[in-house]
């Protein structure tokens, strides 16, 4: 019996220890695939030749897994070494040095190379993948309760019948006189009330309509270049600040120029994802929307590019706010750590994009009613050290936090200056 239970005993332990390891190295693969699409995507693909090499095998390449992490968090340093790989790699593509990673950490490296490791090659399957059931459509039940709504009148009108004729039957009974009923198009009461009501949604409809006025919500222009943020944010997994630099620096979010396009698509010139569709429902040439870019870039492929042959894409603009008021992006994304999503929606699953809210004043000033600032590891907000110790003494709940209205967010000045 003794020898039975440890036995058991030490099944358990492995396979408790089993199966730590292998959810541990789940997650850190996944982990990897968020770090190598926030910090290497841009310029690396796993299996093929993008702005720098492909990834695959790696590590084989380097002599020693810590030069690698060298390399990956300060490439200058190793070059200046004279390491010969490295000097090699980077004569070969053209002296164009690689970014500085100092940021990440060796176990941020390893996670990234573990999921390099766990992509398949083109046309094979995931290890141990299964086809996942597609989730079910959640119902629009607005259909159902129309129907509903409609059975419930048609019930009411019938009981309303049903107690006038009894109540005529009760006052035949009695011996009461019949009393004509007054049409409805001349009883006051009726009228009276049926105007009320018509007063007072005409007045609501036009007072939403004039606060409206200047307010694009929902507006999708055409744009010259069928530009998929799906395909690019939402399945590419590019990093909205790769294209859009000045989100993080400045006022504006800025427009990438035709260079930043061809930093990726001197490389990928055929679309090979998911049909796309536009609004109407028509099918997009994904391989012909890459050739109006390359006509812009004045780029002929087989040829070494000439980048003063480039003239600007004419993108319509969609979010445009009033003259009078002051919004500035690295305010709030690098600042106030807000996601782009709050403001433009899930933009990782439009194709066409389109303006998410009415961007009003009722609409922001909310916003920063309901925002919680993000004191933590942020040095912008270093100088409300009364908030930082009345946090840590406990007199703030830190669940509930401090909104931005508690900082001047909602005072006039904040926007209108």
């Amino acid at each position: 019996m003794i020898s039975f239970r440890r036995f058991a005993k030490t099944c358990l332990t492995g396979t408790i220890l089993f199966l730590s390891f292998s959810l541990g190295t789940t997650a850190n693969a996944q982990d990897g695939k968020t770090l190598f699409q926030t910090n290497c995507a841009a310029c690396h693909a796993v299996h093929k030749k993008s702005t720098g090499p492909a990834l695959t095998g790696v590590e084989d390449r380097w002599t020693d897994k810590a030069k690698l992490h060298a390399w990956i968090k300060n490439s200058a340093a190793v070059l200046k070494s004279g390491d010969k790989y490295a000097n090699d790699l980077y004569l070969e593509y053209n002296k164009t040095a690689m970014p500085a990673f100092s940021s990440l950490s060796d176990g941020d490296i390893d996670a990234i190379l573990a999921y390099i490791k766990s992509v398949p090659a083109p046309g094979a399957a995931a290890p141990g993948a299964a086809v996942a059931a597609a989730p079910a459509a959640e119902g629009d039940n607005t259909l159902l309760f129309g129907i509903l709504t409609l059975i419930l009148a048609v019930v009411a009108l019938i009981l309303l019948q049903v107690n006038a004729n009894l109540k005529k039957l009760s006052d035949e009974r009695e011996g009461f006189a019949p009393v004509e009923p007054v049409p409805f198009w001349r009883n006051k009461a009726y009228i009276a009330f049926v105007t009320v009501i018509l007063f007072i949604v005409g007045g609501y409809l036009t007072s939403k309509g004039a606060m409206a006025l200047g307010r694009s919500k929902d507006y999708q222009p055409v744009q010259p270049i069928y530009y998929s943020h799906k395909v690019h944010a939402g399945v590419n997994q590019i990093n909205c600040q790769y294209c859009h630099t000045g989100v993080y620096q400045g006022k504006q979010a800025t427009i990438p120029s035709v260079n930043v396009c061809m930093n990726c698509h001197m490389n990928i010139n055929e679309y090979k994802g998911e049909k796309l569709y536009d609004e109407e429902g028509k099918e997009v040439d994904g391989t012909a929307e890459i050739k109006k870019l390359y006509k812009y870039a004045g780029f002929e492929e087989g040829k070494p590019w000439d980048a003063t042959q480039a003239k600007p894409i004419e993108w319509a603009r969609i979010h445009n706010l009033p003259d009078h008021v002051y919004f500035n992006h690295s305010q709030h994304v690098k600042a106030g750590q807000v996601a782009c999503q709050t403001c433009h929606g899930e933009i990782q699953k439009m194709d066409e994009v389109k303006q998410f809210s009415d961007l009003s004043m009722g609409w922001c000033v909310n916003c920063h009613r309901e925002t919680k600032v993000q004191f933590k590891d942020n040095g912008f907000y270093s100088i409300y050290e009364k908030y930082h110790q009345d946090l840590k003494s406990g007199k703030i709940d830190s669940t509930k936090g401090i909104t931005v209205e508690k900082i001047g967010g909602t005072e006039c000045q904040k926007c209108h200056y």
